[in-house]
């Protein structure tokens, strides 16, 4: 029977290599399996990058949160750990490996500890699979995704549920700011009493869109802004790790790039290496993000200061050439203007690390002969001018014309010198008229400045141009008012139309009667003024006997007004619109002669046609 058997497997193996097609007589039966099973199989990509592959993994590897460590390690150490925690920072600073690292340590068990602890030494039952957000008791849910009342309701159908393996559930919620109002009510009972063996970690970049009510059941830590030192030295032990040659000036520029987040350093810092093939230099780097050479943005904000604007125009053309963004460059003259003021407001500031020797040395000098109201100028011009360029069809256009701009501010006179000119008569001779300008070609402010330092007219002493100055011609009550209008002093103005009643007037001398409330003050005040107006003594006294009295500017106003209204009441063609349109009153009236500048006469009604009365509205 066996020899049976094994004769049919032998026949049946003859039989199909008998029948296999050949794919040389019979090519249209070739089914690829000789290339596919020579072609090597292709394996996925074990590449990470690094910003993923660097994350912190426990609390000692967090850079730049030393506050938070501290604070943590107190209370894990005391046993008094709260809850919930909410973690709040800008982009990059290490909230949700923060989150996680603090998941861990919650669940951290190894023989011997049994305890939650952040002292981590090695890796816990549970620990590869927290960090790796495949554990089943630490749940992480993006809010940015899972916003509304429903997703809030799962978590709050499951806390009630111990936890599978490890000591407690953690439910991790990261843009935390992004749920819903109802989403946000829903988990506030559950927030302020959950069970036991649950906690919450909260991760949000926008604190202040979170409600008090939640903010006020956590307890909350700041992540905060990395320096540019502290970035340095994470990319320099980074790049170490990765046997990378990389040049610390070109890590400065990444880590100044990254704007204090660590993982937009690492980004770049990975960005770079593939740009340079390996190696991390200065020029590349400089390259890769479009930034100008550091001392070339020296050398074009001294040429800006000195007035020299041809000068600037090159080197800006120069620097754009080469790859620079005309927009970066001038956010890297304003950082430049910021720094510079810091330097001599600051002490300490001219010891930046980011910063080269010879740097600091230029700053200090730059420092030194720039004052104050000239940076404070140059920053806010900087600042609309970036916005201009990064909204111009052509922006290397928008800029040169920015530092036109600045070249002719810069070397302008102040308002404080120009105080002391108008006071010391003409151009001071303790601030001499700048020179133009190079390349200005004799422009009109610098023809302005040479006719005033040599025409003897044109420094004529302000006392004499104000003695020259016409007088007020004041004959009137309502001139008296027009003047003080004129002034723009509100306050008085509104005294004399509301709060006093004219007794007497005559050039020289008033009589006034004031009504209750009306300070005696305004006396002397209107005296002083008019005086000063005119040039002739004006006396300005309290009536004894106001009972002679004209009504107040107001009253007299008003009264006309009414009169004006009751003359158009009886207006034929008023009383047929009034009639029309029952319940309209007359709100204003308008004379012809005083119609406002752009008033215009409707065309169906020419002005012979127009009754004495004005409008009415409904």
């Amino acid at each position: 029977m066996n020899d049976d058997v094994e004769n049919l497997a032998a026949a049946a193996d003859n039989a199909d290599e008998t029948h296999r097609p050949d794919p040389a007589t019979e090519p249209g039966f070739d089914l690829g399996e000789a290339s596919v099973a020579a072609a090597p199989r292709a394996r996925p990509s074990g590449y990470q990058v690094l910003a993923r592959k660097y994350r912190p993994g426990v609390f000692e590897d967090l850079v730049g949160q030393e506050a938070m460590v501290r604070t943590l390690s107190n209370a894990f150490d005391a046993g008094r750990i709260a809850h919930a925690f909410m973690l709040t920072g800008v982009r990059g600073v290490g909230k949700t490996t923060t989150a996680r690292i603090l998941a861990r340590a919650l669940n951290y068990e190894k023989p011997g500890i049994e305890a939650p602890t952040i002292h981590m030494d090695g890796p816990g039952i549970h620990c590869d699979a927290i960090m790796e957000s495949r554990h089943v008791d630490v749940m992480e849910m993006d809010a940015a995704s899972r916003t509304g009342i429903d997703d809030i309701r799962e978590i709050i159908d499951s806390v009630r549920y111990l936890p599978v393996s490890a000591r407690y559930k953690v439910y991790i919620i990261d843009e935390v700011h992004m749920l819903s109002r109802q989403a946000f009510n829903g988990l506030l009972k559950t927030l302020e009493e959950p069970p036991a063996h649950v906690k919450f970690i909260f991760a949000t970049t926008e604190i202040r869109k979170v409600p008090v009510t939640v903010l006020s059941r956590c307890q909350r830590f700041d992540l905060r802004r990395l320096s540019v030192a502290e970035l340095t030295g994470l990319l320099s032990g980074v790049a170490q790790k990765e046997d990378v040659a990389a040049e610390a000036a070109a890590l400065k520029l990444v880590a100044r790039a990254a704007d204090g987040s660590a993982r937009d350093a690492l980004s770049l810092l990975d960005r770079a290496i593939a740009h340079g093939e390996g190696h991390v230099r200065e020029a590349d780097v400089r390259d890769m993000l479009g930034l100008a050479d550091r001392a070339r943005v020296f050398d074009l904000f001294d040429l800006v200061m000195k007035g020299d604007i041809g000068g600037a125009l090159n080197e800006l053309r120069a620097q754009y050439d080469v790859g620079a963004d005309p927009a970066v460059v001038l956010s890297d003259l304003a950082e430049l203007t910021h720094w510079l003021t810091r330097l001599k407001l600051v002490e300490g500031a001219g010891d930046d690390v980011a910063m080269s020797e010879t740097e600091r040395a230029r700053g200090r000098d730059m420092a030194g002969r720039l004052p104050i109201r000239v940076l404070s100028r140059v920053w806010q011009m900087l600042l609309k001018g970036l916005a201009e360029v990064q909204g111009a069809a052509r922006p290397i256009a928008a800029a040169e014309m920015v530092l036109v701009r600045l070249a002719y501010v810069a070397e302008g006179p102040g308002p404080e010198e120009l105080v002391e000119q108008l006071k010391s008569g003409g151009v001071s001779a303790k601030a001499p008229a700048r020179a133009a300008p190079a390349g200005d070609g004799g422009g009109s402010r610098a023809q302005l400045r040479s006719v005033a330092a040599t025409r003897p007219e044109m420094q004529e002493p302000a006392a004499a141009v104000a003695a020259s100055a016409p007088a007020a011609d004041i004959r009137t009550f309502q001139d008296v008012v027009a003047l003080v209008s004129a002034d723009r002093d509100i306050r008085l103005k509104h005294a004399l139309e509301a709060g006093v009643r004219l007794v007497h007037f005559e050039t020289g001398r008033i009589e006034l009667g004031l009504l209750e409330g009306t300070p005696n003050t305004i006396l002397t005040e209107l005296s002083e003024k008019l005086s000063r107006a005119t040039g002739a003594r004006w006396l300005v006294s309290l009536a004894r006997n106001a009972s002679d009295a004209a009504p107040t500017l107001r009253e007299q106003a008003q009264t006309h007004e009414e009169m004006l209204k009751d003359r158009a009441r009886g207006d034929a063609l008023v009383k047929a619109a009034l009639a029309v349109f029952p319940g309209a009153e007359i709100v204003e009236v308008r004379e012809p002669g005083l119609l406002a500048a752009g008033d215009v006469l409707p065309p169906e009604m020419p002005p012979e046609d127009m009754p004495d009365d004005m409008e009415t509205e409904e």
